[in-house]
């Protein structure tokens, strides 16, 4: 999907109130794209890694999940540390009660999505049950995406709030 306006979008309903913030976060950030293409930086995802404990430069969707809960009050990791591997993010959520492995509970707006090797945040799930998605490091920027049901082979859905 290409880039859009608020105005444009649908509502974060069925969420949490932190679901909600997160949403409207990252929506605000679509279109931040890597400088150069194929860097894993830019300023702005320099900022993303900043919520994350001894990041560096890298592959930085987890960064950006970390970035954007902690902006909506809700931070990931036992410390509220975030995480720069999408393994750590998954293990941790496993652990605090919050992991919901693909094929239980739809997910909600806010949740973030989980693949094997990816992270991204649920916007919004269509009554078809396809899920909607805004992704850090997707072609190289944060990028608006939508899967079949089946969250595109996702292991499971974060619930943060």
């Amino acid at each position: 999907m290409a880039t859009a306006s608020l105005a444009g979008m649908p509502a974060a309903s069925g969420g949490s109130g932190a679901g909600a913030a997160i949403v409207n976060l990252v929506r605000n950030e679509v279109g931040v794209a890597e400088q150069p293409p194929g860097s894993n930086d830019a300023p702005r995802i320099g900022q993303y890694r900043q919520a994350t404990a001894g990041s560096g430069v890298g592959p930085w969707c987890a960064y950006f999940v970390s970035w954007a809960a902690r902006e909506a009050g809700v931070p990931i990791g036992d410390a509220g540390q975030g995480f720069g591997r999408v393994d750590d993010v998954w293990s941790w959520a496993e652990r605090s009660g919050k992991a919901i492995p693909a094929g239980g509970t739809p997910p909600q707006p806010g949740d973030l999505i989980v693949w094997d090797e990816h992270i991204g945040v649920v916007e919004s799930v269509g009554a078809d049950g396809s899920i909607s998605t805004i992704e850090g490091n997707s072609s190289n920027a944060v990028s608006r995406r939508t899967y079949g049901a089946d969250g595109g082979g996702a292991i499971g859905f974060v619930r943060l709030g």
